[in-house]
């Protein structure tokens, strides 16, 4: 398992996290995740963007929760098919992408 802080950061290193995870097959522990921001922890985009990986890759997850500070994300094998992902908004549709894109596309039959 890959340990990570997500202290000095922001949802970036989330994303990253979870596209290199759902890629290599390797798990990763995130703690503090946005520890210095105003609002730190997991917000609603970052829900989603976790949520999205799950669903591609059939892992698992655990600290998947509205500003949760820690999270394990243990990939399964990245699955091609049609998904619909809710966002909330605009902006955060390329976050989205940044997710899952790479995982989707490098593992699509």
């Amino acid at each position: 398992m890959v340990n990570l802080c997500g202290q000095d950061g922001g949802g970036q290193i989330l994303r990253s996290a979870l596209t290199l995870s759902m890629i290599t097959g390797q798990e990763f522990r995130m703690i503090n995740i946005r520890g210095k921001r105003s609002k730190p922890g997991l917000m609603r985009q970052h829900l989603t963007c976790v949520k999205a990986a799950l669903e591609i890759s059939g892992g698992s997850v655990s600290g998947a929760e509205m500003h949760s500070t820690e999270l394990i994300f243990k990939p399964g094998k990245v699955k091609a098919g049609d998904y619909i992902f809710r966002i909330g908004s605009a902006g955060s549709t390329t976050l989205l992408f940044q997710t899952i894109y790479l995982p989707y596309f490098s593992q699509k039959e």
